[in-house]
């Protein structure tokens, strides 16, 4: 079983760049389009050769023809290859698609990222428009969306979708962490990927972080970065730029079934104070996929004064146009902080993002609760 994706690549004519976290389905949407070469560097054996010899790939991009589709899996295996995609562009006027699931080592060798000639496009997890009717909000908070957990978890293997998820972390350790060199401690990157998974969605202390994983504070957000790079997770930062230096941001790990795995939590239904967390994480991750996918100029932070918070804010081009609270219950906005938020912003729209509600209210004191479907609706629109 397989999902239509909201990215299409076939219908873009120039070359591009393709990151994604692991497993959710890069080479299977590579490998439907029609390429003129296909070099899979998953392969053991073709890394290898290419490894030794880069030369070998020139020499199979001589023998193709101008705007002939070459397609490289997991490019960051083999930065020198970087090189020859240049000259091939401009040599030769091949296209490209380079795909990997992080463009850290990439950087960090000073490997050719094109100069700015190939489009940088990100794949996620699958969401909630992708799956359509068989998609199960239950499901994604507990379990996650990355495309074969979906599939898994549909055909009713629920043991099988806690060992893939558990398998996960084993993985991204061996294969992203350890495998590409990201840091020489991986047991010290390990106990900090525990404590940082704890702290999904809050406000994130990096002394705290720094103290609970035995790790000093600047090793900590090496570490942080080493989570942004790969694409587990990223940061949402606090509206106020003038406050972003001694602001604290939130950290969002980019898919609930991941982080409750490496929370050791995947036995369990999520209690209530979990859910929350949950319900947030998918929200902004939905948010933050649709966005790119429908390619919306828009920026996501939270607002905070003083003790008074919303939970995300949409800035388009034009300034600060939305903001939304998420809510598992059927609670709502305080009055002060609805004060606090419409004295900075008069004119911002301003809703509840209800897992509980079917149908839209507008309250007595003009807050708007919407379903959460509604909600990512009126932010496309």
């Amino acid at each position: 079983m397989s999902y239509p994706r909201l990215l299409s690549l076939d219908k873009i004519s120039g070359s591009m760049f393709l990151f994604g976290p692991r497993m959710t389905g890069k080479t299977f949407l590579l490998r439907r389009l029609r390429s003129d070469l296909f070099i899979d560097l998953l392969d053991p054996e073709i890394e290898l050769s290419f490894s030794r010899s880069p030369v070998i790939f020139w020499e199979k991009l001589r023998a193709l023809h101008k705007n002939n589709l070459v397609i490289v899996d997991e490019v960051q295996r083999v930065p020198a290859l970087l090189d020859y995609v240049q000259k091939g562009i401009e040599e030769i006027g091949l296209r490209f698609i380079l795909s990997g699931s992080s463009a850290r080592k990439l950087r960090r060798g000073s490997a050719n990222l094109l100069g700015g000639r190939a489009l940088d496009l990100r794949l996620y997890p699958l969401t909630n428009v992708e799956v359509g009717k068989d998609f199960d909000l239950n499901m994604a908070l507990s379990y996650g969306t990355l495309p074969h957990v979906v599939t898994t978890f549909l055909k009713g293997k629920v043991d099988d979708v806690r060992r893939q998820l558990k398998a996960y972390s084993t993985i991204y350790i061996k294969e992203e962490v350890q495998a590409e060199a990201l840091t020489r401690n991986v047991s010290a990157f390990q106990r900090f990927l525990n404590v940082a998974a704890q702290m999904n969605g809050e406000t994130i202390e990096f002394a705290s972080v720094a103290r609970d994983s035995s790790v000093p504070m600047s090793t900590v957000k090496e570490y942080f970065s080493i989570l942004e790079d790969t694409l587990l997770g990223d940061f949402l930062w606090p509206w106020d730029r003038s406050e972003r230096k001694k602001a604290r941001p939130k950290f969002y790990f980019f898919d609930c079934g991941v982080v409750r795995s490496l929370q050791n939590r995947l036995i369990d239904p999520p209690t209530p104070q979990e859910k929350g967390f949950l319900f947030e994480t998918f929200f902004y991750n939905e948010l933050k996929r649709l966005r790119d996918y429908h390619e919306k100029p828009y920026e996501l932070s939270f607002w905070r004064d003083g003790k008074h918070e919303i939970d995300i804010l949409v800035t388009g081009p034009r300034g600060p146009m939305m903001a939304l609270e998420c809510k598992t219950s059927t609670d709502t906005i305080s009055d002060a902080t609805r004060t606090a938020f419409r004295k900075r912003f008069p004119n911002v729209l301003l809703f509840v993002v209800s897992l509980e509600d079917a149908h839209p209210r507008k309250l007595n004191n003009g807050v708007v609760i919407l379903p959460w479907r509604q909600a990512l609706n009126t932010f496309l629109e």
